[in-house]
């Protein structure tokens, strides 16, 4: 199969689901697939077996989750289009407004079409190192309502509250918002209905304290008799999916250089945003084993570099270089900037056989363009 191409795992996404599935079950709460994160609609019928629905940024995402995956469809946006409002209404189930304003500009309209509707806050609790542009709790965030602008008055409005704090977290970072989000926001819990604890929870990492957090959904459960959501993106397919990628030219310039033709700037655009140093098969860090190569893509951009990597053999044209954790904020986040052709989609099935699921040509690429 042409490369640059993702790869998608039937047992590993099995894995997770069923680990999630059991946390909905013994907990007592909902969980919901962000498809900020993962969109891969060919799978959602798999998903919705395990899943409660979808959560949306906006007019698409909910389309694509009402239309594909069905169960409730759930969507914040930090500020709605008046021109869109209308269309989503056939779509969500549940509506979370950003602000105050937000809410009385809308929330009228969404609560006489049916639907649920909930305020995001801010609990102005950061628990995050190092990856301010993922921390919605950072000085001036525009996230979610502070307590200071939080109106009382507003409350008979509203059927939840919701909050989004984590990223890539454990449920002790949970456990610490949770009790700053009852410090400022207790007083309202009374009489609503549900509470939505956002996304961020890593629950299918090998080491994330799953007792604790069903312990956590137990107590806002029982205290404030609410429904209880969590709407996890990474969690749900983590460490299911791959990259895989081959070198094109190999090199020297003080270090030894491997151009791949997978490109950070446009395949896996996180490696630059967070930054992060993605995990290669069969590798290891600078100068652990005998031959360390940089690893970087075909585009035209001085910065579209993956990392420095090691390796047992040398590099050569053709090899193979796989990347794993590929799934999530990959997809959703490609691009075609220098006319780079999008990887196509290949899913591997519980017996190990990969079906190609969607490729991409220069149609892709033109018709994002006039």
């Amino acid at each position: 199969m042409r490369t640059p191409y993702f790869v998608v795992d039937e047992t590993a996404l099995r894995h997770n689901l069923a680990i999630l599935k059991d946390v909905s079950e013994r907990a007592g709460c909902k969980i919901l697939l962000a498809q900020k994160a993962f969109s891969m609609f060919a799978v959602y019928p798999l998903l919705r077996q395990f899943l409660a629905g979808t959560t949306a940024s906006g007019l698409y995402e909910a389309r694509l989750g009402h239309e594909h995956f069905g169960g409730e469809t759930h969507v914040f946006s930090p500020a709605y289009r008046p021109d869109e409002f209308e269309e989503l209404l056939t779509y969500a189930d549940d509506f979370v407004f950003n602000s105050p304003a937000q809410l009385r500009r809308f929330g009228t309209r969404a609560k006489e079409a049916g639907k649920s509707i909930g305020l995001r806050v801010n609990p102005e609790c950061s628990t995050q190192e190092g990856h301010e542009i993922y921390d919605p709790c950072a000085s001036g965030s525009r996230l979610g309502t502070t307590l200071a602008n939080f109106d009382p008055e507003l409350v008979p409005m509203l059927d939840g509250l919701h909050f989004h704090t984590l990223c890539e977290q454990d449920s002790d970072a949970l456990e610490i918002t949770l009790q700053a989000f009852e410090e400022k926001f207790g007083a309202y819990l009374s009489g609503l209905k549900w509470i939505n604890l956002g996304g961020g929870h890593h629950i299918t990492r090998a080491d994330y304290d799953i007792e604790r957090l069903i312990r956590l959904v137990k107590h806002l459960r029982e205290t404030y008799d609410v429904e209880v959501y969590l709407e996890p993106g990474e969690a749900v397919v983590l460490n299911a999916g791959q990259l895989v990628s081959s070198v094109l030219d190999v090199s020297k310039n003080g270090i030894d250089l491997a151009i791949l033709d997978t490109s950070a700037a446009c395949h896996m655009p996180d490696v630059l945003e967070m930054p992060y140093r993605p995990p290669v098969l069969n590798s290891g860090e600078a100068g652990e084993k005998a031959y360390t190569y940089r690893l970087g893509g075909p585009t035209c951009l001085a910065g579209d570099v993956i990392g420095d990597y090691s390796f047992d053999a040398p590099l050569a044209i053709g090899d193979t270089v796989v990347f794993g954790d590929m799934a999530l904020y990959t997809m959703v986040k490609t691009n075609t900037f220098n006319g780079m052709p999008l990887p196509s989609i290949v899913w591997r099935d519980a017996a190990g056989k990969e079906h190609l699921v969607r490729s991409f040509s220069y149609e892709d690429f033109k018709n994002r363009l006039s």
